[in-house]
């Protein structure tokens, strides 16, 4: 009686546990689909909006690029105050005093300049290459919004269905309980009424206290599975959600098909790495191509003895202006081989990468084929598993039956529910197996946001 006592305030306290567990979050339950969770993460996860600034940066990076094929004009302004004048020595017979030396002190002890000054680049390869590059700039930054959002994708989704295996486990067991609790009152009856012994009593109790603390981890293993869903939705962890039973139908997919390797994110980022990496070659090759820059200015100064902001030439202050407009030409002749070096780390950069691009093309096709093999293999399983299931239950049910009528022992009865509850989880995985599968060889097909129209 005390071991009965025991397990019916076990099964209260887990009971409140359960209800503690839901009761964590607030607001009302909120029913996420597939497409929903997906749809979120890609408005709120911050994998995803940083992705979306990288591509607003891009424009500005851009600007920043065409701003040197534009004029760069400025303004300058000086002040300053010779404490020292510097003295020139010149000989005397210029000025009448042959043989003599004469110490001149030019310039004033104030003098201040104010002007406007244009620079316009004419001829410069590295500019006109770096106007080339720019869109694929713009280009490259997109694709890896591309890149990032189908990944936001694919986690979620993964984690979506595992909360999913996660909270079927609960059913099973929960299933389990209901089952064992209806054997343990038949036992306890015909224990009462001596046709029953006390070990038969104990081992169902037994048993019913262990299925009460594996529920207790699966309902651990479902919070977790969920707050990890939550983090990679970006959605808040307080949040209760419930995820609909119909989102898991097994459906057939096209194995017939070979994806284009091309079209892949994947792929097309690294070749528009690859073409900005020309970009960068043919940019720092400008090295070796002279360049021609038109420079002009408009200058206005003002000296005398005193500070010459304010002052008139009734003060010894006066004021000219002076311009200049001219070309400058540069001729790169000789840079001690640091060009030619830094072209041929250009060069390595580029056999990398394709390297990288044959490597990532044979990773793809091996995800292909390795999603489309477990394709197979889950839904042979699936099925399996299906009609695993019923059997094990109508064991389970000729068993009950056979151990009320004395024609069969606890031990066949409890080996029967454990057969069972074993077939049903081994169902729920090969589920979960298809779809992560079914993940992959859509992924492999490069068209995961095909899930969020479903």
């Amino acid at each position: 009686m005390k071991r009965i006592i025991l397990i019916a305030m076990l099964t209260i306290g887990l009971a409140a546990q359960s209800q503690n567990l839901s009761a964590t979050a607030t607001g009302p339950v909120k029913t996420l689909t597939l497409k929903e969770a997906i749809t979120y993460a890609l408005e709120n996860k911050a994998d995803a909006k940083k992705a979306q600034l990288k591509v607003e940066n891009s424009e500005y990076q851009i600007q920043e690029v065409r701003s040197r094929a534009l004029p760069q004009i400025s303004a300058n302004g000086s002040l300053t105050y010779n404490p020292v004048l510097q003295t020139t020595v010149i000989d005397g017979s210029a000025f009448g005093q042959p043989g003599t030396v004469i110490q001149a002190a030019f310039g004033q002890k104030w003098s201040s300049t104010a002007g406007v000054s244009l620079t316009q680049a004419i001829f410069d390869q590295s500019v006109f290459t770096g106007l080339k590059a720019a869109k694929s700039t713009r280009e490259f930054y997109q694709i890896n919004n591309q890149l990032t959002e189908e990944q936001v994708i694919e986690r979620v989704a993964n984690n979506y269905y595992q909360v999913y295996v996660q909270r079927q486990k609960l059913i099973v067991i929960d299933s389990t309980y209901k089952t064992t609790s209806k054997v343990k009152n038949i036992i306890k009856g015909q224990y009462d009424n001596g046709l029953a012994k006390k070990i038969d009593l104990d081992r169902i109790l037994v048993k019913i206290s262990n299925i009460n603390t594996m529920r207790q981890q699966v309902l651990n293993a479902v919070q977790i599975q969920e707050n990890a869903l939550k983090f990679y939705m970006g959605m808040p962890i307080e949040t209760q959600i419930e995820i609909p039973q119909t989102a898991f139908e097994v459906s057939p997919q096209s194995l017939s098909e070979v994806p284009n390797t091309a079209n892949r994110s994947e792929f097309l980022l690294l070749k528009k790495q690859e073409e900005l990496l020309n970009y960068q070659k043919k940019s720092i090759e400008a090295g070796y191509y002279p360049t021609l820059s038109l420079s002009a200015g408009y200058n206005y100064i003002g000296q005398g003895p005193k500070m010459p902001i304010g002052a008139k030439p009734s003060d010894g202050v006066y004021w000219s202006d002076f311009s200049s407009i001219g070309l400058n030409l540069r001729v790169p002749i000789f840079t001690g081989f640091g060009t030619r070096a830094k072209v041929r780390q250009a060069d390595i950069n580029l056999k990398t990468i394709k390297e990288d691009l044959d490597d990532t093309k044979l990773a793809l096709d091996l995800s292909f084929a390795n999603a489309k093999t477990q394709i197979d293999n889950s839904l042979i399983t699936i099925n399996n598993q299906k009609e695993n299931a019923q059997l094990a239950k109508e064991v389970l049910d000729n068993t009950r039956n056979n151990y009320v009528q004395g024609l069969a022992s606890l031990t066949d009865l409890l080996d029967a529910e454990n057969a069972l509850t074993e077939a049903q989880n081994n169902y729920t995985s090969a589920i979960l197996e298809y779809k992560l599968a079914e993940i992959q060889l859509i992924k492999s097909k490069g068209e995961l946001k095909t899930l969020i129209n479903n």
